[in-house]
């Protein structure tokens, strides 16, 4: 790679606001290098101002990094930050992605034809396979083939070897291993009959390529000198066996991960790799971050209680960085019905002190947990959305929506309004002012509700129909999903790598966390990192409930997970049941106050009313500003004057358009309101988080300096 080359160039910038392990991780510029990264500590920050330092300080070309992430949406974030920290073209990608990239470039010259085709689901090709061997599956058989499927695929198992391997490996097949290794075999048949490739197959041709034809192994070594990898200790044998193959015996390689997360290993997901690297790489630098940034002390110690009784050798401790917050609560209920309703009344509670919907979660073991919440909310009159099944981009009506969209942006005049184009288009396909009850078509309105939303927003930045179109585009490519108001209902799986101000664990019972086929001591382990994982979503407020019995009047003969055993401290609340006057909730009152009177319960959330004239507002702006587009505003012109030559300032230090740091809208509701506090500042739509750490402090300090000369004068 050559010698360290020191640049005319101020690194400063690079290594300002890290803590001392962090600066350490972007400081160790050369491999090997193994970060231990726990749950909040801010590793996506270290790796990318490693790349960053390591770019900038002459260490390594941009276009020579290859930094390799599980999902689109993470590779895109860290894209972002990159272009943020001044060093654009790296390459951020999937393992599939940078594979698939790889292999369709030299397809043509070492194989000769046009390159296969990907299948994006197994499915449909199982399900051809099942009839040609005349055994007809329904949905449910096929996933729970397919996954065997990918689990063989990516230990690197033959569909001769699957009953064999299987069984050695304490798997369970959904059905005969006999069956699905002729399913397996067929599938394959098919698969190299049609000239097509799944994800493990990618993986698989482009190692192999790269041994075969040294010329091709060359090129692309030339191309990648330097490799970050992202959750590492999600890495499965095929995955390591590509690194590998890439890396060609170099170890300028950095790997990021916790193996208290790992949660994945019925895919065939194993942390030996992370954990063995030292062994494998015996110079390899070794440094840990334990600082927590995401939760509370609350909920930090709570996270670190359920791991003090795991029995794993790389236990860390995470120390928390924030202020106290509320402990956690924990509450039993007589049934699932009055759980959901429970947690249903809590949100709301929590929706009307100021937390927005979209930042809570309900997160659960199994998605079949999910119906009764979805029943619930809809009950309440919250909104919700489902995670965890399609990726918003890839739902049947977002992929209709953006066809549609983009035909009309073809057509479109110049003086064609955004907002109301969109809106027509949208309606024509399901977009109605009010959302539906629930199930599929619920989820189908949330996601064109989102697509209306995300118009609105730009239009008030200045973003014609071409524009909104290449912006969907931008976002389909990096899997940036529109923000959709609703609280998240998810399962524990799916809400790995996400984060929300509030979070319910629901459901938390001997049977179904541990699952009730979790039975070898490591398949119970991986259970209780779960827990972990559910825990440490939280950043406050944390819930923590389970059922006696499934249904109303059933058999209460359900116990609390025993991972909770000793961590609740006093008893857990009782929440009110049928039998007791109420219909399940937090609390052990039975619904009535401290004197006996029956108090009033309101569990539908209050619609946003105009501030002038009490009007209910429909559009996304209004409800941000809080007012009718019509009605007169009160703020002050030099602070919103203020604001906007700040926010220009900060749009062309990141390299972006000014919306994306606060539309015009958001600022002139943030002039209205002229909030002093974080807490009356995240109380705008549109203000989560997010932007609360990245620009929470410039924009109260602006507000308040408007304050002090208002009092002045």
């Amino acid at each position: 790679m050559g010698a360290f080359v020191e640049l005319d160039v101020d690194l400063d910038d690079v290594l300002a606001g890290l803590d001392p392990e962090q600066r350490a991780v972007a400081e160790a510029v050369r491999g090997p290098v193994c970060v231990l990264a726990g749950a909040g500590t801010g590793k996506t920050r270290a790796i990318t101002h490693r790349i960053a330092y390591a770019v900038r300080s002459g260490v390594v070309e941009a276009q020579s990094v290859l930094a390799v992430t599980f999902t689109t949406r993470a590779a895109g974030e860290l894209r972002q930050r990159l272009r943020r920290l001044g060093t654009p073209g790296v390459q951020a990608r999937t393992f599939h992605a940078a594979a698939l990239r790889q292999l369709t470039y030299f397809w043509p010259r070492v194989i000769g034809g046009d390159p296969p085709s990907v299948i994006e689901s197994k499915l449909p090709l199982l399900a051809d396979a099942g009839r040609s061997l005349r055994r007809n599956l329904d949905r449910s058989e096929l996933r729970d083939v397919a996954s065997e499927i990918e689990w063989a695929k990516a230990t690197q198992i033959g569909p001769e070897d699957y009953a064999q391997a299987a069984a050695k490996a304490g798997r369970t097949p959904p059905i005969p291993a006999e069956e699905v290794f002729r399913l397996y075999d067929a599938y394959e048949r098919l698969r190299r009959e049609r000239h097509l490739v799944d994800f493990e197959t990618i993986l698989e041709l482009t190692a192999a390529v790269m041994t075969e034809h040294r010329e091709v192994a060359a090129e692309i070594r030339r191309q990648y000198r330097y490799f970050v990898v992202d959750e590492y200790q999600d890495v499965n044998p095929l995955q390591k066996l590509l690194l590998d193959t890439w890396l060609g015996g170099r170890d300028d390689l950095c790997v990021v991960g916790d193996p208290n997360q790992t949660i994945y290993s019925f895919t065939g997901a194993t942390p030996r790799y992370l954990t063995n690297f030292p062994v494998e790489h015996p110079d390899t630098a070794l440094i840990r971050l334990v600082r927590d940034y995401r939760s509370t002390p609350q909920v930090v110690s709570l996270a670190n209680r359920v791991l003090d009784r795991a029995r794993t050798p790389h236990k860390m401790t995470l120390v928390a960085q924030r202020p106290d917050g509320p402990e956690p609560v924990f509450t039993e209920y007589d049934d699932e019905v009055a759980e959901a309703q429970g947690v249903a009344r809590a949100a709301a509670g929590l929706i009307r002190s100021g937390v927005p919907s979209r930042e809570i979660a309900v997160l659960f073991r199994v998605n079949a947990q999910s119906e009764v919440y979805e029943q619930a909310f809809t009950e309440a009159g919250i909104p919700y959305l489902l995670r965890g099944a399609d990726r918003f981009f890839e739902r049947p009506e977002v992929r209709q929506a953006v066809v549609l969209l983009r035909g009309a942006a073809r057509s479109a005049s110049a003086g064609d309004d955004l907002v109301s184009t969109a809106h027509g288009v949208l309606s024509g396909i399901g977009l109605t002012a009010q959302p539906p009850g629930g199930g599929r078509a619920r989820e189908k309105w949330e996601s064109l509700k989102a697509l209306a939303d995300l118009a609105e927003e730009l239009a008030t930045g200045g973003a014609d129909l071409p524009a909104f179109v290449a912006e969907l585009e931008r976002r389909a490519a990096e899997q940036h999903a529109p923000a959709v108001e609703g609280v998240t209902l998810a399962s524990l799986h799916a809400a790995k790598g996400l984060e929300w101000d509030a979070v319910f664990l629901a459901g938390v019972t001997d049977g179904m966390l541990p699952i009730v086929y979790a039975e070898t001591p490591e398949q119970i382990e991986e259970e209780r990192r779960l827990l972990y994982v559910g825990i440490t979503r939280a950043r406050v407020h944390l819930c923590v409930s389970w059922a006696l019995a499934r249904s109303p009047g059933g058999r209460r003969s359900r116990r609390p997970s025993r991972f909770l055993d000793g961590l609740m401290g006093r008893a857990a609340a009782r929440g009110p049941s049928p039998e007791r006057g109420g219909r399940g909730g937090r609390g052990g009152d039975g619904g009535r106050g401290e004197h006996g009177e029956r108090r009033e319960r309101r569990t539908v959330a209050a619609p946003v009313s105009c501030r002038v004239c009490a009007k209910t507002l429909m559009a996304a702006a209004e409800q941000k500003l809080g007012r009718c587009a019509t009605c007169p505003a009160d703020y002050d012109e030099g602070l919103l004057a203020a604001l906007r030559s700040w926010r220009a300032d900060a749009a062309k230090e990141a390299k972006v358009p000014t919306y994306v740091v606060f539309t015009d809208v958001t600022l002139q509701a943030i002039a209205e309101r002229a909030p002093l506090s974080e807490r009356d500042l995240m109380a705008i739509p549109g203000i989560g988080r997010v932007k609360l750490d990245r620009y929470g402090e410039a924009v109260l300090r602006l507000c308040r300096a408007a304050g002090n000369q208002t009092e002045d004068l």
